[in-house]
């Protein structure tokens, strides 16, 4: 018997959840962040970043198709027990808290340097919180209709970038691995980071309508997020030397201000206020999956007054901790660092240790 039918959402849904959550705040970086150890041949690292980030998907969901009907929460007792089980939980639910409370100050962040230097952080939090919260007080059926909003809403910002094509120059992408292979294999794990978000799918899985469609989901939300990244990566590549990359902060909103219209000359300006959707649909799946696991922990069917005690946290917070650009790039590095634990090692071991303990059970019944 399904758990969750009441909140049960399409394949559309479970794809462009994951796809919204993957492009965030990194997506702003990334040019930079490729070119540090790779030059212009960072782009060649985004494809085997996306094979990677395919491949531990599809690991993911391996796991889940054992116990369909239950959320990655309800996995962790039977697997591990209660004690060790409940262990994971939390671990789980202190990583997407701290992942969605990470988002929501980087967004604030950008928002405050590129559009408003003067408002204050406790000022804007509210203002963010609000649609956050709208969306998450109501489950995943809403978060993945909020998903497809977004990605209809959104649609045209990925062919903006062809307008700063304009007196670009290709031959900065040549010669191709100029440096050798070893910077770009380096430089892959950058790129896996670029694709944290398809952990969501843990969460997601349950609740899926189609689940033998969930491979092809995953699948197709990876492979459109590497299209953005490579797009962009490539434009920034084209247009700007790889120098002048290393200068910039947010190279993808420096391209945009390249953008020229006869009636608006700070394209950014504009562009952002659209983008807002996508951070908030990075914070979202994040946020949701820690109250849930809340939970599922306490055994209360309702996540809502665990999300009002976040909510509650990060309204006070600015009062207390207002970090600056490096503490935020230091919080970053470690969401990131904690992310390949729990999107790329976890799930591994997760897969392992599942197929051992159900050997071992089969072994135990005969």
């Amino acid at each position: 018997m399904k758990k969750y039918t009441m909140n049960e959402i399409n394949l559309k849904q479970f794809i462009f959840t994951i796809y919204k959550t993957q492009i965030g705040i990194g997506v702003l970086s990334l040019p930079r962040d490729l070119a540090e150890t790779a030059g212009t041949d960072g782009w060649l690292a985004l494809v085997l970043g996306w094979l990677l980030a395919v491949l531990f998907s599809v690991i993911i969901i391996k796991v889940m198709e054992k116990h369909p009907n239950d959320s990655l929460f309800d996995l962790f007792p039977k697997v591990f027990g209660r004690w060790l089980g409940g262990l994971f939980t939390l671990l789980w639910i202190l990583y997407t808290a701290f992942s969605a409370t990470i988002a929501m100050i980087s967004s604030i962040h950008i928002i405050q340097v590129w559009i408003l230097p003067n408002a204050k952080e406790y000022v804007l939090m509210p203002l963010f919180i609000i649609p956050v919260y709208m969306a998450t007080k109501q489950g995943v059926r809403v978060i993945g209709r909020f998903a497809e909003f977004v990605f209809l809403f959104t649609l045209w910002m990925p062919m903006i970038l062809f307008l700063t094509l304009q007196e670009s120059n290709w031959l900065n992408l040549f010669p191709i691995g100029q440096k050798g292979w070893m910077p770009i294999l380096t430089t892959v794990k950058a790129t896996v980071l670029s694709f944290l978000g398809f952990e969501v799918a843990f969460m997601l899985y349950p609740f899926l309508q189609d689940k033998k469609s969930a491979v092809k989901g995953v699948f197709i939300a990876n492979t459109m997020s590497m299209l953005i990244f490579m797009l962009i990566t490539i434009c920034s590549y084209v247009r700007f030397s790889q120098d002048v990359i290393m200068e910039y902060v947010y190279p993808t909103l420096n391209l945009l201000k390249l953008i020229r219209l006869p009636i608006l000359e700070r394209f950014e300006i504009i562009f952002l206020p659209f983008y807002l959707f996508i951070l908030f649909m990075t914070v979202i799946p994040y946020l949701y999956m820690s109250v849930f696991g809340i939970s599922r922990m306490l055994g209360k069917p309702d996540h809502r007054p665990y999300l009002r005690l976040i909510i509650l946290g990060w309204l006070v917070m600015p009062f207390f901790f207002t970090p600056s650009f490096s503490e935020i790039t230091g919080l970053g590095k470690l969401w990131g660092n904690v992310g390949l634990c729990a999107a790329v090692l976890f799930p591994i071991f997760l897969w392992v240790y599942q197929g051992i303990f159900r050997k071992l059970r089969k072994g135990a019944l005969r």
